[in-house]
């Protein structure tokens, strides 16, 4: 079994536990933390889990601390698992320079570019080490998993997704970047992390693997119109377009006067969980 992560802190929350923990990944070969909230239900067995994947410059505590999804998550017996954007403090000479790549912003790649191939993996850790420590140390069930994610971690949960077509039995995101490979987000972060051969991005944007063939649940995205950065660097539609050319069944909602901030996934984030748990069972 792997060695249990160290527990951070804990705080008692809707009848369950809000806990931050810090373990040092074999896949990353550095720290790195997470945060899980595990609801009432779990004293009585496993509970389904669902992963959030949050944004640029975020760490585990934004959706933990932001998104008020707890109320629901204990209502519906649903354990919350989130991990931290990118490894930290690794050495690398520049990692901290810009918010917009390095540390706080993995875009959940497995990077092959030096030296940030050396500790940027964090697809894969999202992927497989982060679940097999849920699934030793905590009452999850991983034959119930969803994934959801915000701006940045919404493409991540959408590349997750689509890359493993039977892990994940429900999938959703708020504003996320829908086509990294045209975003100039993506752009800077793929060239850096992956190279400069563009064929390559292509495995980490959404809007081309979708063309790849359908997943089976139905996606969730709520994407705000007052959001700035909607037409450059989300680019929403062009998934939308993608989806509709092979009819993978996705429920857009476009919520008029929202933003992209942590407000605009508080306002939805009960939809979503009630989403994953329709999938998902209780």
């Amino acid at each position: 079994m792997r060695d249990a992560p160290e527990l951070l802190s804990s705080h008692r929350c809707f009848g369950g536990t809000v806990g931050f923990y810090r373990h040092h990944s074999e896949t990353c070969d550095s720290p790195m933390r997470f945060s899980v909230f595990t609801p009432p239900q779990a004293a009585a067995g496993p509970v389904p889990v669902l992963y959030f994947l949050a944004g640029l410059t975020c760490t585990e505590e934004n959706f933990m601390v932001k998104a008020g999804a707890q109320r629901a998550a204990a209502r519906y017996g649903l354990m919350l698992v989130a991990p931290d954007t990118s490894p930290r403090k690794t050495g690398i000479p520049g990692e901290d320079d810009e918010w917009d790549f390095g540390a706080g912003a993995g875009f959940y790649v497995d990077a092959t570019e030096e030296p940030w191939s050396l500790h940027y993996r964090t697809y894969s850790y999202v992927v497989g080490e982060l679940p097999l420590i849920v699934a030793a140390h905590f009452p999850a069930d991983p034959e119930r998993t969803g994934i959801s994610g915000h701006s940045m971690g919404g493409h991540g949960a959408l590349v997750c997704a689509f890359k493993n077509p039977t892990r994940y039995r429900s999938v959703s995101a708020f504003a996320p970047i829908a086509a990294p490979t045209r975003s100039p987000w993506g752009q800077k972060a793929f060239s850096r992390y992956l190279g400069a051969d563009e064929k390559t991005w292509k495995s980490y944007d959404a809007s081309a693997l979708v063309a790849l063939g359908t997943i089976e649940p139905t996606i969730l995205i709520d994407q705000g119109m007052a959001d700035p950065y909607l037409e450059e660097q989300l680019r929403i539609d062009e998934f939308e377009q993608a989806c509709a050319a092979i009819g993978q069944s996705l429920l857009l909602r476009r919520q008029e006067g929202y933003d992209h901030s942590y407000y605009f996934i508080a306002s939805f984030i009960d939809d979503h969980l009630h989403h994953h748990v329709e999938a998902l069972g209780r």
